[in-house]
């Protein structure tokens, strides 16, 4: 059939004249966003409490709502004494410091992502700038690293000796509860036999690697705090989602990934949907926990969508959890290894942190927030109550007990 240029130019018009009318029938379909915020607000995961106060500044002068978050979780990737994300971020099992991170701009609706990124500290800026400055969405690994190097970023040596003694002392004590074999989630898995008291095992691989960490020259005051990150390996991650008084919305989600991975895992931060997820007419919401349930479950995405829907910040991250649960067929004896925390922010200003655990009487699971009444601390709400499990599931780590153990 002959194709002339005529037809090619009465089609397209007659496709742009149907996308047209398809787009202004979705424009009225669309519900009414609703009043603006009476105030900005910040909430963020509770690392980032320190630098709450620069981003509201950010805020309170008119600024964007993405550079303010960025103000927050910049702070934590500059800190070497903060080992979750940025420098002196916890290596992977060659002792390696990977990064990850994403940003979604409400304003714009636009959306940047790294994975596996080394040598650059700031992978938030390095999100964002792959955001602004290119047409794509993820850039990973070497890639990103080569791109971030063209714009500018600095190359460091983000592995610092705190990091990297405490590797040591995982590698040498724990290396063979590693991240290989099949996951929790996995048919296959099994739970470690046990023999003997438990107890007295775990006291006695305690005081084993507390001699290890003095050979190795970790501090006296850190060396508790290093076995505790060889024993129940951190995932290491901040989130911040920001409201400004005009509604524009922002959120990103930064973090050094899970203690000691494979070399070349990418959790749930870098994506978005999961790790970090902002809708203009919406709210913003976004994880740190457990990056591989979390995907499962697109819980960022989850969340915004259901307060779409009508669901309140906490009744959408709680649903979010339940999904997860769910996954496990409410095996509670796996769930106790699950950790996941979700920070919501609706764009009337109301929010919610929902946890898959309470955490401890004395350390109970937390967030941070600015409303303009200052910064503080908020107790998340819980669905199980009692404290995860670090991974790997081994004898002597303690089980809890059955009034702890509800949904």
């Amino acid at each position: 059939m002959k194709f002339t240029r005529r037809d090619f130019l009465a089609t397209t018009a007659a496709g742009s004249a149907s996308l047209v009318l398809d787009l202004q029938a979705q424009d009225k379909a669309a519900a009414s966003p609703g009043p603006p915020p009476k105030k900005p607000v910040i909430i963020c995961a509770h690392n980032g409490y320190n630098y709450l106060d620069r981003g509201y500044a950010v805020l309170t002068s008119g600024g964007d709502t993405l550079d303010a978050v960025m103000q927050v979780i910049t702070g934590p990737e500059d800190d070497p004494n903060d080992d979750s994300v940025g420098l002196g971020g916890l290596p992977n099992e060659d002792c390696v410091v990977q990064l990850d991170a994403c940003c979604m701009h409400g304003p714009t609706r636009m959306a940047g992502s790294v994975a596996a990124v080394e040598e650059i500290k700031n992978v938030s800026l390095l999100s964002k700038a792959v955001m602004e400055h290119t047409g794509h969405v993820m850039l990973v690994g070497e890639g990103a690293q080569k791109f971030g190097f063209k714009m500018g970023f600095p190359r460091e040596n983000l592995l610092t000796e705190r990091s990297r003694k405490t590797w040591q002392l995982w590698r040498e004590t724990m290396s063979n509860d590693d991240w290989w074999g099949p996951g929790l989630a996995s048919p296959k898995f099994r739970f470690p036999d046990t023999a003997g008291n438990i107890s007295e095992l775990y006291e006695e691989r305690i005081e084993r690697m507390e001699e290890l960490a003095a050979k190795l020259g970790i501090a006296p005051e850190f060396r508790m705090a290093a076995i505790e990150r060889v024993l129940r390996p951190p995932t290491g991650t901040i989130h911040c989602s920001v409201l400004n008084e005009k509604g524009e919305m922002s959120g990103a989600t930064t973090t050094s990934g899970l203690a000691w991975k494979i070399s070349g895992r990418a959790g749930d931060s870098p994506i978005i949907g999961a790790g970090s997820f902002t809708d203009q007419d919406v709210g913003s919401a976004g994880a740190t926990g457990n990056g591989e349930e979390n995907i499962k479950v697109v819980g960022a995405h989850t969340i915004v969508e259901n307060m779409r829907h009508g669901m309140t910040p906490q009744e959408a991250g709680m649903d979010a959890l339940k999904r997860i649960v769910r996954n496990f067929d409410g095996n509670k004896e796996k769930l106790q290894y699950v950790d996941m925390s979700y920070y919501i922010l609706r764009k009337d200003g109301a929010y919610a942190g929902v946890c898959m655990w309470s955490g401890s009487a004395e350390h109970p699971r937390r967030f941070a927030v600015h409303d303009g009444e200052g910064k503080r601390y908020e107790n998340a709400v819980a669905l199980f109550q009692g404290q995860s499990l670090g991974w790997p599931p081994m004898p002597g780590r303690k089980r809890l007990a059955p009034e702890q153990k509800r949904y």
